[in-house]
């Protein structure tokens, strides 16, 4: 995981590297159910409100993942990180950068 030494905001931005280029064209069962919980655990941090947004995405030279996550800290945020079924397992590594400053919308009613 990447630290970035600055001023801790509200906001980080969680790069999820995947474990080669071609994936996930070539995922495995395993990986796919590896990245099943990887979703879970992630919708769940999105129900809490840690989250602002995540996703894959669909960048040319291989996908990846995006965060946005909303955390009183670097070490908050590495912590969420660092639960993440897909680092745990070890498939996977992630770059984790503190945002400089940030607006988010508020969330939609209903």
């Amino acid at each position: 995981m990447t630290d970035v030494a600055a001023p801790a905001g509200p906001y980080f931005l969680y790069r999820l590297i995947p474990p080669r280029a071609t994936f996930p064209a070539d995922i495995t069962a395993d990986e796919a159910a590896l990245m099943a919980r990887h979703a879970d655990y992630w919708a769940a941090a999105l129900a809490r409100g840690t989250v602002v947004v995540f996703g894959p995405v669909a960048d040319p030279a291989g996908v990846w993942g995006l965060g946005v996550l909303e955390a009183p800290d670097l070490g908050a945020a590495q912590a969420l990180v660092a639960a993440d079924p897909a680092i745990t397992s070890g498939l996977m590594t992630a770059g984790l950068y503190p945002m400089l400053g940030g607006k988010a919308r508020p969330a939609p009613a209903g």
